[in-house]
């Protein structure tokens, strides 16, 4: 089901291709909202290109995974934004700072290996009042389940190209810098082994000094 978005072997591109297109609906509300210069990272096969809107004006997507890249390419061709992809992971990407208006993260935070080096990475890339996309399966509420997801780990992972089952996003992005609005489930939790949630994300800002003035006088 995740996107790989790391050097070890993943899926071939029909089988995530299959797996992913049914979540279409998912994305679509969430995609619409990128705009400017956009980062997608882990971009799979390309199956959110076609999805952006007159807002975008450029698309810079990574993926490591080479398999993927000749669907991803096609996909990159067929719209009338500029598409430009990169064959890299995360964690250590070679654009500037404050480079991106919106970065687009769709099922691909489970797979990272080092989650938080990428977060890092995002947030410096990200422009001031820059958006981050996401949308996730994550680690369920329900403690059963969750026991569960942790008993399964160790075997779905090399199954589904270092996928996951139980990372929380959320954390990771708070711990990161980051602060999310709009954080809600799109699948049931009930006897859910990969409940869905998106949000948006922004970079929490550092209080002022005119701020921190005031609160100490307050």
């Amino acid at each position: 089901m995740c996107c790989t978005s790391q050097k070890k072997p993943g899926v071939q591109g029909w089988l995530l291709d299959f797996l992913m297109k049914p979540l279409r609906k998912l994305r679509i509300k969430l995609i619409n909202q990128a705009e400017g210069q956009v980062l997608e990272i882990g971009v799979g096969t390309g199956l959110n290109f076609e999805l952006y809107t007159e807002k975008v004006e450029k698309v810079v997507g990574i993926e490591p995974d080479t398999k993927l890249l000749p669907r991803a390419h096609k996909r990159a061709e067929e719209i009338n934004i500029p598409v430009e992809i990169h064959t890299i992971g995360a964690e250590n990407m070679p654009f500037e700072d404050d480079s991106f208006d919106t970065i687009v993260v769709t099922w691909v935070l489970c797979t990272i290996p080092d989650v938080e080096g990428a977060l890092a990475e995002m947030k410096r890339v990200l422009k001031p009042g820059g958006k981050l996309l996401w949308i996730e399966h994550t680690r369920s509420r329900h403690g059963l389940i969750r026991r569960i997801q942790d008993l399964f780990n160790p075997l779905w992972k090399p199954l589904a190209g270092g996928c996951h089952l139980n990372r929380e996003p959320l954390e990771f992005l708070e711990q990161a810098g980051f602060i999310t609005s709009g954080h809600r489930a799109r699948t049931s939790e009930r006897w859910n082994l990969l409940p869905i949630y998106q949000g948006i994300s922004q970079e929490s800002q550092a209080p002022t000094e005119d701020e921190m003035g005031t609160s100490a006088v307050s």
